[in-house]
């Protein structure tokens, strides 16, 4: 469909002008949430879609974007691809997505754009890019970083405050009883944000309740897999005195730990009581239900897209001091405290 004609069609079906549709599905201009719902509608029952080409010719950007996570096999990074997916479409851009398997020279290479001369910009979830690799593909490609990694990069970072969202699961667990409360999820390898915050956070619960921290009830584990949750729950259960409670810095590794608590004949919450991270589908599922935190993936994915546009449409603001950009969380409580 031409371009043209379809901004046409979509502002006769919502009763509005050509400029108000290219406002609304380009998030520019001042218009009503009302107006923006009509618009959103038309565009969908119209099946309008931008012409990408036209656009390039007449702004010199593409409207194609790409987002870089570690790995889409992991419902985190699923779930909120899916979110940023849907944001894009709303913005009347493309997305791409890339699985990096967390390998630098793959974080790098996305990073840069080298992959797609169409890329306006690139959100990216590093695990293991150094500071002076993204700070080359900052000064050169429109960049937004998500995670719980923080670079010293003048461009905008987008996460949780991951150390409070920490302390509050194990105050949790505190608050059920629990007295010998274990953490899965820490790692030992380089640049390992994600373990750094969140043990962090454990650590600050456990002593504002007067607890001493102990290496025993944290295993190291590879990745944040089921897997790997497993393994670590079984070793905890094998100490002589195991943990009555269980925080996993992600769902997958807790539902790895209460498949391995099942493994002993062993009750949860009744025994241990296991908290997770990142509330995926999965945790209303498990059995029993998992407590877990739940980061407001939605938000992440509007505050990512909007400081992706930001730095696309305004080069000036691709220079400037770094933007910590929070969304919220929140403890959802279920069965399995």
């Amino acid at each position: 469909m031409d371009e043209a004609i379809g901004l046409k069609e979509v502002a006769e079906r919502a009763g509005v002008s050509m400029r108000t549709v290219s406002n609304v599905v380009r998030g520019t201009g001042r218009f009503s949430e009302a107006t923006r719902e009509r618009v959103m509608r038309a565009v969908e029952e119209l099946g309008y879609r931008p012409n990408t080409a036209a656009r390039r010719l007449r702004t010199g950007r593409s409207g194609v974007l790409l987002l870089a996570v570690p790995e889409l096999t992991m419902p985190y990074f699923a779930e909120l691809a899916s979110h940023l997916l849907r944001q894009a479409a709303a913005r009347d851009c493309t997305l791409l997505v890339e699985a990096t398997g967390g390998r630098p020279e793959v974080e790098l290479e996305l990073a840069l754009g080298r992959t797609d001369p169409l890329v306006d910009g690139v959100i990216l979830s590093p695990l293991a890019l150094d500071d002076a690799a993204a700070s080359r593909a900052a000064a050169r490609t429109p960049l937004v970083l998500l995670g719980e990694r923080v670079h010293a990069l003048a461009c905008p970072h987008v996460t949780i405050d991951n150390t409070a969202a920490a302390r509050e699961a194990t105050a949790h667990l505190l608050s059920r009883g629990r007295r010998r409360i274990a953490a899965i999820g820490r790692q030992t390898v380089p640049h390992a944000a994600t373990s750094a915050t969140r043990l962090a956070g454990f650590r600050q619960g456990l002593a504002a309740a007067g607890l001493v921290y102990d290496e025993a009830y944290a295993p190291a584990v590879d990745a944040y897999h089921r897997a790997d949750g497993a393994r670590a729950m079984r070793a905890l259960l094998d100490l002589p005195e195991p943990p009555d409670g269980v925080f996993c810095f992600a769902d997958a590794l807790a539902e790895g730990a209460l498949h391995a608590v099942r493994e002993r004949g062993l009750d949860v919450p009744g025994d241990v009581a296991v908290v997770g991270f990142d509330d995926v589908e999965e945790a209303r599922y498990t059995a029993p239900p998992l407590t877990t935190v739940a980061p407001d993936k939605r938000e992440l994915a509007r505050l990512a897209l909007t400081a992706l546009l930001d730095r696309v449409q305004r080069p000036e603001a691709r220079t400037g001091t770094p933007a910590v950009l929070l969304a919220g969380h929140e403890l959802v409580v279920r069965a399995s405290t």
